[in-house]
């Protein structure tokens, strides 16, 4: 048995990682790669392993960037199975079908302005044939694979329906054990619960390092900030520009105003959520209300965590663009989280260069990402070949994050080894994805110093489990 890192090795979007067990593969995720465009389409384009070669798919989590290639696979010409939880299964009914419209969308909008197009990854069909590809799983509850392989799946608390995956695979004699991280949450994000390491052990760990090298402030500290910003911005008469997931992240900041706002922390000012699919991925969280923490006293005393009268949801375009004309303060969350695509960089072409508004950052941004331009504050931003001054505030909150940071992991992997001194099954090596170089060089070396033996494979590398 042994692995092959294609995907988010030594770069953090494009998760994808095959498994090779006795002449069959198995992907662990098929995600979209995200960045300049050009070099992210030739990177969609090439898949891994061809598709009828494929024998199965596990899939972490239904963030695009772990995701977002499985309609394209079954483009190709997949048609087995993609495991996964039952919460991913329906949120990824409604993140594909958009990724796919947005496909569509971006392709009329270069048309329209005489700019070279290609056509669309796939579409929606391909995405709905995808799901149905799916079958959903509880956590903590063993799959049969395929034959001598089988499959567990353990909450990792990075957003709803976010799992962690354990394999076991039978080669003659020797059963091997595997644990992919995908991605790690943290201890006391609202609505999800805390992650729950695998126990057991594993010959092999695959994790991710997204944050490797450095420490979030508190998420109740994240909190404070945000009530912070706002109160600020509202102070100047301007707008909060918030680029955020549509899943999960969303959710929480809507979560932490209706407390604020019930608190008295915030002032009364409408908050938007520009995002239809914020819209959809919500009424799934509310479907899948008993995967919430329950110790959130929130979710104890209201019957809806996830709607106050602040809360305005605009599903159409026109009702997009009618907040550009709008004035005085208000919020506007909207996706993609790494100001990439999607309404968010509309809002940023009319509203970046008004010194009275704030863009607040509240997730991880990949490399040549608009988002990652807005953290560096770059004075111009180019959008949609617009050059825009970026003259708003940018104020970043990285305790929003629903990835662990590297005290986090490190206590995640440990909990990890523990349950495998029990069992009595030494983890060998662990294996860094899902990272920046700088990121994972900094983990690798705090994971050596602690007794692990760590390498950050390469794309196209391949090791032994």
């Amino acid at each position: 048995m042994h692995i092959e890192f294609s995907g988010a090795a030594r770069e953090v979007t494009g998760s994808c990682h095959i498994l090779h067990v006795a002449g069959r593969r198995i992907l662990l995720d098929c995600g979209l790669y995200q960045g300049r465009r050009a070099e992210s389409r030739e990177k969609n384009e090439r898949l891994p392993v061809p598709a009828h070669e494929v024998d199965a798919v596990l899939l972490s989590h239904a963030h695009i960037d772990h995701s977002g290639r499985l309609p394209y696979l079954v483009r190709q010409g997949y048609r087995g199975s993609i495991w996964t939880t039952s919460a991913t299964r329906d949120l990824c009914a409604v993140m594909l079908a958009d990724s796919a419209h947005i496909q569509e969308r971006d392709v009329e909008f270069l048309s329209r302005h005489n700019r070279p197009v290609l056509d669309p990854l796939y579409g929606f069909a391909d995405a709905m044939q995808a799901v149905d590809q799916m079958i959903g799983v509880p956590y903590d509850r063993w799959i049969d694979v395929l034959p001598g392989v089988r499959a567990l799946f353990t909450d990792a608390g990075h957003i709803l329906g976010s799992a962690s995956i354990v394999v076991e695979a039978q080669e003659g004699s020797r059963t091997h054990r595997v644990i992919f991280s995908g991605d790690i949450g943290r201890d006391g994000l609202p609505i999800i619960r805390d992650p729950a390491p695998p126990t057991g052990g594993a010959d092999t760990v695959i994790m991710e390092s997204t944050y490797g090298n450095r420490d979030h402030e508190s998420v109740a500290g994240a909190r404070d900030h945000l009530a912070r910003v706002v109160r600020e911005t509202a102070k100047r008469g301007g707008r909060v520009l918030v680029p955020a997931f549509a899943l999960g992240r969303t959710q929480e900041l809507v979560y932490d105003l209706h407390d604020l706002w019930r608190e008295g922390l915030i002032p009364e000012i409408p908050i938007f959520i520009d995002s239809p699919l914020a819209l959809d991925t919500t009424t799934v969280f509310k479907l899948h209300a008993n995967v919430f923490d329950r110790s959130e006293s929130l979710i104890q005393e209201v019957a809806d965590p996830l709607a106050f009268p602040l809360v305005r949801f605009t599903r159409s375009v026109e009702e997009s663009k009618q907040l550009n004309q709008r004035h005085g303060p208000m919020i506007v969350i909207a996706a993609s989280g790494m100001a990439e695509f999607g309404r968010i960089v509309h809002h940023l072409r009319h509203h970046a260069s008004d010194p009275r508004n704030t863009v607040l950052i509240v997730g991880f941004n990949a490399q040549h990402t608009l988002g990652r331009r807005i953290v560096e504050r770059q004075p111009v931003l180019r959008i949609y070949g617009d050059e825009v001054p970026l003259s708003a505030q940018v104020e970043v909150l990285n305790g929003y994050s629903a990835h662990g940071d590297r005290t986090e992991m490190i206590a995640w992997l440990d909990a990890v080894r523990a349950g495998g001194v029990k069992a009595r099954r030494e983890i060998k090596r662990v294996h860094l994805v899902h990272g920046e170089a700088e990121s994972q060089d900094a983990f690798a070396e705090q994971l050596t110093a602690a007794g692990y033996v760590v390498d950050a494979p390469e794309p196209g590398d391949t090791r032994p489990v």
